[in-house]
């Protein structure tokens, strides 16, 4: 089986990001069985399961750069609890900067770019991975960026 059939069926058994496939089989140097058990404890399955639950918590955050350009991100989680978690808010601190940095046209191309920090993984893989952590559901509903 050829590399691309492999990620294609790890992505079908578990649901993750192909990124998230292709790197876990890389990490398992093409073990298949060991990368579906590096995605299982990257909890990437889990948060794609979490992606249906209702998310009536959340913040709106800002950041201003050089008082020329400003960001507002309306993210989304389950709980109040979540929402004053360190994880979620160096999420949106982290989101906001990536709106500033590349003006994305919509919530998915942001979700579809490739994080500012670390360009291996894209914001849905950001925000999975603190979907996972914090063991909630999280989504950017809308942003504005402003500049002049």
């Amino acid at each position: 089986m050829t590399n691309t059939e492999n990620i294609q069926k790890l992505r079908e058994i578990t649901g993750a990001g192909v990124m998230d496939c292709k790197r876990a089989l890389e990490d398992a140097k093409g073990d298949f069985e060991k990368a579906q058990e590096l995605i299982r404890e990257r909890g990437l399955v889990k948060a794609d399961k979490k992606s249906e639950r209702v998310t009536s918590a959340g913040v709106i955050a800002s950041y201003v750069h050089n008082e020329r350009m400003g960001v507002l991100l309306e993210l989304h989680c389950e709980t109040d609890f979540v929402c004053k978690s360190d994880p979620f808010r160096d999420l949106a601190k982290d989101v906001t900067m990536q709106i500033a940095a590349m003006d994305p046209a919509d919530v998915a191309a942001l979700l579809a770019q490739p994080f500012v920090k670390d360009p291996k993984t894209t914001i849905e893989e950001l925000i999975k991975g603190v979907i996972a952590k914090v063991g909630e559901n999280i989504v950017v509903t809308r942003f504005s960026r402003l500049e002049i």
